[in-house]
């Protein structure tokens, strides 16, 4: 016989016999119809669970890592209220069913399976995957994540006392809500949880509000591998900020008090609490993993005599609140309602087509109260003498900070964060005078780590604020690129469109620093960046389209609810000259507040026929420094600015470089750059002839060599030479 039929036939012998453990809690004085209530989801989430393998047995069912040992996580769908955020663990059917309980709404069990069958009428995904979940419930979907969410989760606690004092048009949470988030014991050891569970003690200790309860659901084995015995205590119970509460979660009342006294310390007092529950994990980790080919038979046995639905039962008969005959009904009777339910899942309609897969990538737009902009008494004040100083044409750093100031002073809700942005103004100026002039609230001075950073920004974004958070340099982004690609990205994709969280993430990037830093400074690749879908991409190359396109990069955010990765050439912050020194062509007058790009607007530089130049960042001022040189030459040239890399504008680009000769000058590297891209769309279009000049497959040195490895200006023209040449 197999586990999974094992544990069910011992429940039913067990509760019959009146074999049931020792000790079970009771519900105390709590209402006993409640107290039934928190079974029956217990054993609704169990029963789901059993039903699931016969789906997949069945081919009508397609993924069954369950929640069966787990149910103890009934207790904290009643304990919270159902207006709480709750972003859970993937076994935490029992929370979702008992705050669906909760809050009144019907029909659960039937959305639980839809979602099974990867029905397109899943109301929460829509059919692409078997999540947890629900928008009218509070619970944002996840999928197998393993300590991902934690750092997003500390976020939206953040949210909340940040909304206080200065409230989103877009705020969903509740001014004296909480944030709980629950993960397992194997997780618990990964650098994700880990850097979340710093994050929340280094708030608390500075008396940042942080209402957020951690809860662990220790059950002693991550698949294959143990938990060491008294890890998940000895780790956390002395963490500095932290509040530590413990209980057996198998034991459903002992849970509940537990979680009751957990969640009233996190409201009351407005800090982090760390939630400890032991759970047992039944029929191993996934419907095809055999338990037993790794533990012996007799730990696999003396587990499954702590089922929790024992527990359950024992303190309910024990309290004299059912009979053992009651209870078994109502056992048998859900597994029947469960299996005649999911009858209907061999005819749902699921998704087909590609366009369907794909039609919640982006999310849809939202209305946003119109603004005129700041006003010129406002800018006044704030900006000071800098007003005078925007009638000199300035670097790109200069434009951009202005740019951040007209943004924050426009749309209170706007925030900044990140290493050093704040009373420093960052590692090369960019955030200067921000800090002082909006404060401390709204340019968040973060702790080194930029799971955390990016992690802020998409709790804070599910709460209404438009977060703007700041990667010291591009290389720095591959700490923390899951929260992007494994988080911010999907949640669209999972919920349907119901969910999202929007964001400008300003990251430092590229080369071309002459002499400093090496391929931590200096990195010039995006490609983990352009695989990610709905991400938009943004490179300025002037400081003037580095303000206009900052401001359609927030519209994005805030109007479209789009992920927006704005790139800043490093190298170009200062850059002042452009032909001679002193000559000042690369500096530019201030844009007007008003003045934006659009997304997929291409720059066009020249008017030339003899060869069209497409490049970005860097490689745009390389490449207009060649085209004066070619032009001595007498070769016409238009210099062609992709500033939008993903998605790629491709129209616009194939209408500017018509009928010329094309080079693509690209300072990424040739494996996984943009011309690998660019050189495919062309090729397709029919267009020829066509070159590259690209980055060599090298990291970037330091010191005099800092180039050695990226295009030059001298070498577009070489390039250039042999293509018209050839």
């Amino acid at each position: 016989m197999d586990r999974v039929s094992i544990v069910h036939e011992n429940f039913l012998r067990r509760v019959a016999a009146g074999d049931l453990p020792a000790g079970a809690t009771g519900p105390g004085d709590r209402d006993p119809e409640k107290a039934l209530d928190l079974f029956r989801s217990q054993v609704l989430s169990r029963a789901l669970d059993l039903q699931s393998r016969e789906m997949q047995k069945a081919g009508q069912g397609f993924y069954t890592i369950g929640s069966s040992g787990h149910e103890g996580m009934a207790a904290l769908g009643e304990a919270l209220r159902p207006d709480d955020i709750a972003f859970l663990h993937y076994r935490d059917a029992a929370f979702q069913i008992a705050r669906a309980r909760k809050a009144g709404q019907a029909g659960m069990m039937r959305d639980m399976l839809l979602s099974f069958a990867c029905a397109a009428e899943d109301p929460t995904s829509g059919g692409r995957h078997k999540v947890l979940g629900s928008r009218a419930l509070m619970i944002p979907p996840q999928t197998s994540t393993i300590a991902s969410h934690l750092p997003k989760a500390v976020g939206a606690a953040h949210s909340i006392g940040l909304a206080r004092r200065n409230r989103p048009e877009h705020a969903i949470l509740p001014r004296d809500g909480i944030v709980m988030c629950s993960f397992g014991d194997a997780s618990l050891n990964h650098s994700t949880a880990q850097g979340a569970i710093n994050a929340a003690g280094w708030t608390a200790v500075q008396g940042v509000p942080l209402p957020l309860l951690f809860v662990c659901e220790d059950n002693g084995i991550g698949i294959s591998t143990k938990t060491p015995e008294g890890w998940v205590r000895n780790s956390v119970e002395d963490r500095p900020g932290l509040k530590y509460f413990h209980a057996d979660g198998r034991d459903l009342f002992a849970a509940l008090t537990a979680a009751e006294a957990a969640a009233h310390w996190v409201r009351t007092h407005r800090k982090p609490a760390f939630l400890h529950l032991r759970t047992v994990r039944l029929y191993g980790h996934a419907g095809p993993d055999v338990v037993t080919s790794y533990l012996p038979k007799a730990e696999v046995e003396a587990e499954e005599a702590h089922d929790p639905l024992l527990y359950s039962a024992g303190g309910l008969i024990g309290a004299g609140l059912a009979a053992p005959e009651a209870l078994l009904s109502i056992y048998r009777e859900t597994l029947e309602e469960v299996a005649e339910a999911a009858r209907e899942m061999a005819s749902v309609k699921r998704l087909g087509s590609a366009s369907e897969v794909m039609a919640s990538l982006i999310p849809p737009k939202r209305a946003c109260t119109p603004s005129n902009g700041p006003g010129a008494e406002a800018r006044a004040q704030l900006f000071g003498n800098d007003l005078s100083a925007m009638e000199q044409p300035q670097p790109m750093s200069r434009l951009i900070n202005w740019a951040l100031h007209d943004l924050m002073l426009d749309h209170p809700e706007t925030l900044l964060m990140g290493e050093d942005v704040g009373r420093k103004g960052g590692n090369y100026g960019v955030t200067q005078k921000l800090h002082g002039r909006f404060g401390p609230a709204r340019v968040i001075d973060t702790l080194l780590d930029e799971q955390s950073i990016l992690g802020l920004a998409i709790g804070l974004a599910h709460n209404g604020f438009i977060p703007m958070p700041e990667i010291q340099f591009l290389a720095y982004l591959h700490n923390a690129e899951d929260q992007l690609r494994g988080e911010a990205a999907t949640l669209p994709f999972f919920s349907r469109g119901q969910w999202a969280n929007p964001m400008v993430i300003r990251i430092s990037a590229l080369g071309y620093q002459k002499g400093f830093g090496g391929h931590f400074h200096n990195d010039n690749s995006i490609a983990v960046l352009r695989d990610i879908p709905g991400v938009i991409i943004a490179c300025p190359s002037t400081g003037a389209d580095a303000a206009k396109m900052l401001r359609e990069c927030h519209r994005l955010a805030r109007e479209e609810q789009r992920v927006v990765v704005f790139l800043e050439p490093i190298a170009l912050y200062p850059m002042r000259d452009l032909l001679t020194p002193g000559d000042g062509a690369w500096m530019d007058h201030y844009p007007s507040p008003g003045e934006s790009i659009g997304l997929g607007e291409v720059g066009i530089h020249g008017a030339g026929e003899d060869l069209a130049i497409l490049t970005y960042g860097n490689g745009h001022y390389l490449s207009r420094q060649a085209q004066r040189d070619l032009a001595e030459e007498g070769v016409e040239t238009r210099v062609i600015d992709l500033r939008w890399i993903a998605p790629l504008p491709e129209e616009a680009l194939i209408a500017a470089v018509g009928e010329r000769p094309l080079l693509i000058v690209d300072e990424c590297r040739r494996t996984g750059g943009q011309a690998e891209a660019l050189m495919a769309l062309f090729a397709e279009a029919g267009k020829a002839p066509l070159a590259r000049l690209v980055a060599e497959d090298s990291f970037i040195a330091t010191g005099p060599a800092y180039g050695a490895t990226l295009p030059s200006r001298e070498g577009i023209v070489g390039a250039a030479r042999a293509l018209l040449k050839g």
